[in-house]
């Protein structure tokens, strides 16, 4: 069983990494050979059969969660739903958003999905945002689209995550007076009533806690829901190692499940204080085993079903009905038993980190004390040696999961981890949870004192993650290094009387010591960021690194920089860039130079920014770029073409007049990276350095409006190949049809990042682009 079990999960991983479906014969072909090897004998033919048929279950599921889709040609129409709030709300400082079950549409006929994903913005509306709670009826003016997302190497799929969730567009509610109003006030259903119980109890909490810093994570730890939970905050926990704990985790749903089967065993063999003698009737153990189950469910219900919690769930499921029906049963069948059964429910699943992490931690203490016994002295010294035996072997097992999935292990993470789980675990999770159920003003006081705990364990963290050595950082592995290195943790936790475990050691060493890829000397590699309607290149050398722009601001807390341009760079092992260009302050432009200064090392920032801006001020060392300036690296030439320095005395230029022109050359070949430069300043650079602006490939000005890419400045630049860095159905339109029909009656190749996401160029190979939605293809991708 373990090794079909185990055959599936592969087969849905193989299906998650396909560039196209299989088609319903390739299914059925797959499905019928899985049946015929089941009748054979031998392992590897049941791992092989289940492998099959993990790979045609995932394929059946991705099959239906693509039939629902919204027509091309009903994006950005007004539509009139109605239907049902089946999410737990996320309020933010403008608007609301959630998910939203359709049942009807109204109007002229139009096939909308059975569940889209709605904001309703403050900004965008003449009335008040409505106030949406779980399992309201609602009548919504919507315009829709389908599901799209950024698609950068190392970057969150937002795309694939929808698929998961069952959303087929998003969009949001549109300003249309008495046409948005509620109609029910609450529909039943099971769904429905969890999560209207998951919103109020949210809305004890945040009552209880106005204003708080870390209400969010007691929001997180009853409810499960992490969005209240600030950025600045996560990177504390994530740094010491501790991210884990602030959810509702495997920990916790043990704990309290265990808490109530004890409880529930001790009043039944009591009889709960009468003569009944109920253990006559049914024994205490089966009541406690059914109790702890009912419980583990309840509160996995309240966490959102997420993967640690659904691993959890079965694995006491599993347990308590082996103890109901007599069955002795081993825990490697119960952890194939719950990985079977996420699995099934869910087969994108095993996509998510949290699934490796999860199912990994566990499966590397089964391995590491499988058949082992510890000698106990004393009840709680033989629990306080258990339990750091089992911190010390999760640590070094997820070493290598970690190194692969983030680009970095905390080193701080089990001296953090010893303090935070008795922490958060025993004292803050139970009185969170007692207090957002007991009425008040008990629950207001426990909820107080779980916060001053959360308070006073993030400023222990906030000191460990401040320290040079809390984390270790290097390049997110290749598979065969990620292979050896596990390999290497396997001998290290082999049991006692293995030769040299220590060793094992060794083979960490080219996972930890990794150094970020460069190009040779005198070739460059760009690569075009896709950050939505923004701009945002990094620039590479043999040893430099260069920025040019830092992507747009979506929120006060989300923009390019932590959103993509982070994650990229820290995936790739790389903690300093030489410069930065900031080309001038738009926001789509700018909107991430903040967080990127904040975040990571930077020799120095170059900008038309004035002395008080922000940026400015963050900057290590800031240069004003103007025309004519020049450096070299590593044989490549950089040049900054525009602004002149007469245009910081005219205060009546526009921002975009003021852009930062450069263009970076390679050999035989150049990239000229424009801004948003508009006929003006084109025609300013043709008249005055037009022997300088050739290049084999143009970076559109301003996104491709029609203000820019003149006949006269194309034929100066005489590109191959124009990047247009621009928002799926942003709201400028951008690039105008009449800029892409120029260029096309030029020859020249056109990419845009909404279409190809992030672009990679390498002067080595003649500048031949690679787009990673092609390089990287996922069968969910435009569909």
């Amino acid at each position: 069983m373990r090794a079909a079990i185990l055959g599936f999960a592969c087969g849905a991983a193989v299906l998650q990494v396909q560039a196209a479906l299989p088609t319903p014969s390739t299914i059925a072909a797959c499905a019928a050979i899985a049946v015929l090897l089941c009748f054979l004998r031998g392992v590897a033919r049941l791992a092989m059969a289940g492998a099959l048929a993990g790979f045609c279950w995932a394929a059946l599921a991705a099959h239906l969660a693509l039939a629902p889709t919204l027509a091309k040609a009903d994006e950005g129409r007004d539509i009139t739903l109605v239907g049902i709030v089946d999410s737990l709300p996320y309020r933010f400082s403008d608007g609301v958003r959630f998910n939203f079950k359709v049942e009807r549409v109204l109007g002229e006929p139009v096939a909308v999905p059975p569940r889209v994903s709605l904001a309703w913005y403050a900004g965008y509306t003449a009335q008040a945002i409505g106030d949406v709670q779980p399992g309201e009826r609602w009548q919504l003016v919507v315009r829709l689209q389908r599901p799209h997302g950024n698609a950068n190497p190392h970057g969150f799929d937002y795309e694939a995550w929808l698929l998961e969730q069952g959303v087929r567009a998003t969009g949001y509610v549109r300003p249309e007076g008495g046409s948005n109003r509620r109609l029910d006030g609450f529909v039943f259903s099971l769904s429905n009533v969890v999560e209207h119980c998951r919103a109020t109890l949210r809305e004890r909490i945040l009552r209880a806690l106005p204003d708080k810093e870390y209400a969010g994570v007691i929001v997180a730890l009853v409810v499960g829901d992490q969005r209240s939970i600030g950025q600045a905050d996560w990177d504390v926990f994530n740094r010491t190692g501790i991210g884990h704990l602030i959810s509702i985790s495997g920990l916790h749903i043990t704990m309290v499940a265990g808490m109530f089967a004890s409880l529930a065993s001790a009043l039944w063999r009591h009889s709960f204080f009468t003569r009944a003698q109920l253990p006559l009737l049914l024994p205490a153990p089966k009541v406690a085993a059914l109790t702890g189950a009912t419980v583990a469910l309840l509160y996995v219900l309240l966490a959102g079903f997420g993967v640690p919690a659904q691993r959890t769930l079965y694995m006491l499921t599993v347990v308590a009905a082996a103890l109901w029906f007599g069955r002795l049963t081993q825990v490697s069948h119960v952890l194939c038993v719950a990985l079977g059964v996420v699995v099934v429910l869910d087969p994108w699943a095993i996509a998510a980190a949290g699934f490796w992490l999860s199912f990994g931690a566990v499966a590397a203490i089964l391995f590491a004390t499988s058949g082992r016994t510890v000698v106990r002295r004393s009840r709680w010294r033989g629990m306080l040696l258990v339990g750091a035996h089992t911190q010390y072997v999760v640590t070094l097992a997820l070493v290598p999961l970690t190194m692969l999935l983030f680009a970095q292990v905390s080193i701080i993470s089990p001296l953090a981890n010893a303090l935070a789980i008795p922490v958060v675990s025993f004292v803050v999770t139970p009185l969170a949870l007692a207090g957002s159920m007991l009425p008040a003003p008990v629950s207001t006081l426990l909820l107080n004192v779980a916060h001053y705990a959360v308070q006073a364990l993030a400023w222990v963290l906030a000191w460990c993650s401040g320290l040079r050595f809390a984390v270790w950082s290097a390049p997110a592995p290749e598979p065969w290094l990620f292979v050896f290195a596990v390999i290497g943790t396997l001998w290290m936790l082999a049991p006692r009387g293995w030769p040299q475990r220590w060793t094992g050691l060794a083979a960490w060493l080219p996972l930890l010591t990794a150094q970020p890829t460069s190009p040779a000397p005198g070739e460059v590699n760009v690569t075009a960021f896709d950050v939505g309607q923004g701009m945002a290149l990094l620039i590479e050398t043999g040893t430099h690194r260069l920025l040019y722009d830092t992507g747009p601001a979506y929120t006060p807390e989300s923009n390019g920089a932590n959103r993509v341009i982070l994650p990229y760079l820290k995936a790739r092992g790389i903690g300093f860039l030489d410069g930065v260009v900031v080309s001038h302050s738009d926001i789509d432009h700018a909107g991430g130079g903040r967080t990127l200064l904040g975040a990571l090392r930077v020799g120095w920032v170059s900008s038309s920014l004035w002395p008080d801006h922000p940026i400015v001020k963050a900057a290590p060392r800031h240069i004003r770029c103007r025309g004519g300036q020049q450096w070299t690296w590593d044989g490549v030439r950089f040049e900054m073409l525009h602004p002149a320095v007469e245009s910081y005395a005219d205060t009546s230029l526009k921002p975009n007049a003021r852009g930062c022109v450069l263009r970076i050359t390679a050999g035989a070949h150049s990239i000229l990276l424009a801004a948003d430069i508009e006929a003006a300043q084109e025609a300013k650079l043709v008249a005055g350095a037009a022997q300088l602006l050739r290049a084999e490939v143009l970076l559109a000005p301003h996104h491709g409006s029609g203000t820019s890419s003149t006949p006269a400045f194309l034929a100066a630049v005489q590109p191959r190949l124009v990047l247009f860095q621009v928002g799926y159905r942003n709201r400028y339109r951008h690039p105008k049809t009449e800029v892409v029909e120029r260029y096309e009656k030029l020859g020249i190749d056109r990419l845009r990042t909404d279409e190809s996401g992030a672009i990679m160029l390498d002067s080595a190979s003649g500048f031949a682009p690679v787009e990673y939605r092609i390089a990287h293809a996922r069968y969910w991708y435009g569909k």
